[in-house]
């Protein structure tokens, strides 16, 4: 674990409210600036600001990560990247548990004043729903997604003079509450993003199965992801592009992949749990070695 990591464990970790935000931004700039890069902060709709460092235009490949916290919950996120079908199941289930509150208490109500059940249906789903996502921040980040926010720390450290100019990062804010960091940049710089290769680092540290989602237009890039994150020892990569779904940032991309540790079941179904609750505490840093060794080696070979 490098000296910046411990840092953002100690004093950076939940990244939920304005002011924690803030305090991440400024220590996050001052580390970038002594490594020599450039930093901005872009304003998006809904109040999302995404962080910038060195230049998505002249860059060949840009690092993502989102830096916001979710909202803790009961339950984890359950995700099963190639088993689309059971993890739609887990999200019926998960949107079943959003609406219970507002069944029970407009059931009550409208027995009472008929006339005010679906007033208070709503008003309760619209409650429920600000809970879910704006909620008491998580306390328990590690995975979800300080591994992708180091990952992207770690990187920039890694880097010679003449490789930080191939490559520039952004960290996406607001991706907990629909994606609207990502989305909003890539509304602004649709032009720019468009054949520019993504690679987003979202979850990474509990798993040791490492699957790289490919969109439509990173397929093209395979053969450069594969040469460049290669399975060895307890890693086995994964390169998806067909019949697989992976929700994060990257999905915004023409050109995104999406990164994520995963585990896998006995029948060998890949899944990912324990984030958006307080177990979200696995930090393996094996795992952020290999992405930011694998990265530094994409960057290399880029060039190629």
């Amino acid at each position: 674990m490098t000296d910046f990591t411990r840092i953002i464990f100690e004093k950076h970790e939940i990244r939920k409210s304005r002011k924690q935000k803030d305090e991440f931004i400024i220590s996050l700039s001052e580390y970038a600036n002594a490594l020599g890069y450039q930093v901005a902060t872009e304003k998006g709709s809904l109040g999302t600001r995404n962080v910038i460092i060195g230049n998505p235009e002249t860059a060949k490949v840009v690092f993502t990560a989102h830096y916001d916290t979710c909202a803790v919950m009961p339950f984890p996120n359950f995700i099963t990247p190639k088993n689309i079908g059971l993890y739609l199941l887990y999200q019926m289930f998960v949107t079943a548990i959003l609406l219970l509150p507002s069944v029970v208490v407009s059931a009550v109500v409208g027995r009472l004043v008929p006339d005010l059940a679906f007033p208070v249906w709503y008003i309760t789903f619209i409650i429920t729903y600000f809970l879910f996502v704006f909620g008491p921040a998580n306390k328990h980040t590690a995975n979800d997604n300080t591994s992708g926010v180091t990952v992207i720390t770690d990187l920039m450290g890694k880097l010679s003079d003449g490789e930080k100019d191939e490559a520039a990062f952004i960290l996406f804010d607001f991706e907990e509450a629909g994606m609207l960091g990502s989305s909003s940049y890539n509304s602004k710089h649709k032009k720019m993003m468009k054949d520019k290769l993504l690679i987003n680092f979202d979850c990474v540290s509990d798993g040791k199965d490492i699957i790289f989602v490919l969109g439509k237009g990173a397929q093209k890039h395979e053969a450069l992801i594969e040469s460049s994150f290669v399975s060895k020892g307890e890693f086995n990569v994964v390169v998806a592009k067909e019949g697989v779904f992976y929700p994060s940032d990257q999905i915004m991309f023409r050109c995104g992949v999406g990164v994520a540790a995963l585990k896998r079941t006995g029948k060998g179904i890949l899944y990912m749990d324990r984030i958006h609750t307080k177990k979200d505490t696995v930090y393996q840093t094996e795992n952020i070695e290999f992405l930011t060794e694998g990265s530094v080696r994409l960057i290399k070979n880029v060039n190629k």
